[in-house]
């Protein structure tokens, strides 16, 4: 999942802030954070809107959950996609549910009361302890505990918000005892944390499940039984006094439509094909039928 992306058309509304002035009534900020992924799915949700006459911006590529959620709350970005079960632990850190279902419904419950989501997608995206194959076959890796004796001889490497958030380091301890000796800042699964695992400079990284990075090197993704990573459905969060009918419409719509599959293959068009992420939600789109 590469951090740098060229998702606009215009090229000044990519990278922009997080937070500032709110947005004007009439326009639906659509915002994204900072990997390919989210990328397409917010090139998705504005073309999807813009189809029906909705008036939108977008500021892509801002960072991670703690740089792009205030200008959420402070209304200089209206919509996000998001994935469920980090959303929710954004906002409860002592959330316990894992299951679809039971995720969506405590994530309504948990989220600040200018916010709501709309329908979750049954595409999902979670992070994912990967190690290469050679490193499985060495120490027998099947599940992510099967690591607990050896993790602190290991470096692992993935974002600098994976080292704090409850289902990333400190999640790993909790639910397996596994504590790795050193950690690596590196990159929201994108190229770094690939290069890195795929050269040796880590053993074990942070790596999205819908990654075409881990079928193409061979990579082992570790079974997680303790459900450290909840469900992770896409959805789009957005501020209640922009979900009209019409854009509520809309964005159902295309969640009725995601699946794992999708991501897949959008992701693969992106980082592999090397095509514009703009262009590869348009096509999908209208493949769709919703442009």
């Amino acid at each position: 999942l590469a951090v740098s992306a060229c998702g606009s058309n215009d090229p000044t509304q990519s990278g922009s802030g997080a937070s500032g002035s709110p947005a004007p009534s009439d326009t639906i900020v659509v915002g994204s954070a900072n990997f390919q992924e989210n990328v397409v799915l917010a090139n998705i949700y504005a073309e999807a809107l813009k189809a029906k006459g909705v008036k939108v911006s977008t500021k892509l590529n801002i960072g991670s959950r703690e740089a792009y959620i205030p200008g959420l709350e402070d209304g200089s970005i209206d919509l996000m996609p998001e994935y469920s079960g980090v959303l929710l632990q954004y906002f409860d850190k002592e959330a316990t549910a894992v299951a679809p279902d039971e995720v969506y419904t405590a994530l309504q419950q948990a989220l600040p009361s200018d916010l709501t989501v709309l329908e979750k997608s049954q595409a999902e995206d979670k992070d994912a302890v990967v190690v290469t194959k050679a490193t499985a076959d060495k120490y027998s890796l099947k599940s992510i505990g099967d690591l607990k004796s050896k993790a602190g001889d290991l470096t692992f490497g993935g974002p600098p918000e994976f080292k704090t958030r409850p289902d990333g380091i400190p999640g790993l301890k909790k639910h397996y005892g596994v504590d790795f000796g050193h950690y690596k800042t590196l990159d929201a699964g994108g190229p770094l944390t690939v290069n890195a695992l795929k050269n040796g400079q880590i053993d074990a990284g942070d790596i999205f499940t819908t990654d075409p990075a881990i079928k193409a090197n061979n990579f082992v993704v570790l079974e997680d039984p303790e459900n450290n990573f909840a469900a992770q459905n896409v959805l789009p969060l957005i501020n209640k006094a922009k979900a009209s009918d019409t854009v509520t419409q809309a964005l159902n719509a295309v969640s009725a439509k995601l699946t794992t599959q999708t991501l897949i293959d959008l992701l693969t068009k992106v980082t592999v094909d090397k095509q514009d992420p703009n262009a590869v939600a348009t096509e999908w789109l209208k493949s769709q039928g919703l442009v």
